[in-house]
């Protein structure tokens, strides 16, 4: 008894597969197979459905190669959503050095930075600079700095995530790497790209407002150093446990919404904090003025507060609300 040759075509998901005849046409010149050699190939269709049963689709063409399920240029599921991995980046991942993706991360978060602090920057400068430091906005000019800040960090943070993830802070650098979500190679090269683009943004409005003096982040009227220093760390805290909510937890309810979110919270600690601690949460948004000014008093509490709240809100966020999944649950059809 003889049988005509069948194709094996396997089902997506659902790891089976089934068979169906060729045309009339097409079987009249295909070779008859008898009965031993067409089980081997129900054999083997069989184990390659059992072996990839759902993230792979068997191609005709070239079987042998499933198709990789991450999105091109990604290197692993860390990568692409880094809250769904087990396991931690390497501290030093050589595969950076030459990466042509690392060297457009850290271009895209100068240029991003860049962006940043020349309008957050330029916003304060035009609502007018206290005549004397730490002297209080009114509440109407704080509120359009505030706005300025928020709308910056959102759309900014928003264009940048697909290049570089959108980091613009060396506070979110910083939080990242504490939990393994960034080599520390690359999180060095975010930093020195951070600072620089910074400088040049309050170099560049200095010469371009002829010479006006530009607004270094200092203490409101009554604030001592550790009080802005624990100010500086709680509006830090709430930045990143917003970053983590909405953009690194993969059960957010808002995908695709955390930059601008973001950016909201950013708008809403400087309204809060403007005139106490000035609420800063970036070192690199403090750094740049006081370069372009030579005005360094209590600079450091922008760099402990922030480099604090960061790391703090990422252990908080992972360790007490990241739900760890144990097991994939079973999508319609898939039984």
């Amino acid at each position: 008894m003889l049988l005509y040759k069948t194709r094996q075509v396997q089902v997506v998901g659902l790891g089976t597969t089934k068979q169906s005849k060729l045309t009339p046409q097409v079987a009249s010149r295909q070779k008859p197979l008898g009965l031993g050699k067409l089980a081997e190939q129900n054999i083997a269709g069989t184990l390659f459905g059992a072996l990839f049963p759902r993230s792979h689709k068997l191609s005709l063409a070239r079987p042998h190669l499933p198709p990789d399920p991450l999105p091109k240029n990604t290197r692993s599921l860390r990568e692409y959503n880094p809250a769904m991995a087990t396991k931690h980046v390497d501290s030093f991942d050589e595969r950076d050095v030459v990466d042509a993706g690392c060297v457009r991360a850290v271009l895209g978060e100068l240029v991003l930075t860049f962006l940043f602090v020349f309008t957050g920057v330029a916003a304060v400068m035009a609502a007018g600079v206290p005549e004397v430091p730490g002297a209080a906005m009114p509440m109407a000019t704080l509120a359009g700095v505030a706005l300025a800040q928020a709308l910056a960090a959102g759309v900014l943070v928003t264009a940048g995530f697909h290049v570089s993830g959108g980091h613009l802070n060396p506070a979110v650098t910083l939080a990242l790497l504490a939990r393994g979500h960034i080599s520390a190679f690359r999180a060095v090269l975010y930093v020195a790209a951070q600072l620089l683009a910074s400088s040049l943004a309050c170099i560049l409005l200095r010469y371009l407002t002829g010479g006006q003096a530009t607004p270094v982040h200092a203490l409101g009227a009554g604030i001592g150093p550790m009080q802005g220093l624990v100010m500086e760390i709680i509006f830090t805290f709430s930045l990143l446990f917003v970053v983590y909510a909405t953009i690194l937890d993969p059960r957010t309810t808002v995908p695709g919404y955390g930059p601008m979110l973001t950016g909201l919270i950013v708008g809403a600690n400087t309204l809060a904090g403007g005139n106490f601690s000035g609420a800063s949460m970036n070192p690199a948004r403090s750094f740049g003025p006081a370069l372009a000014t030579g005005v360094w008093t209590n600079h450091w509490v922008y760099w402990v507060g922030p480099l604090v709240g960061g790391p703090l809100a990422g252990f908080v966020y992972e360790s007490l609300f990241l739900v760890k999944r144990t097991h994939e649950p079973l999508l319609a059809g898939d039984f």
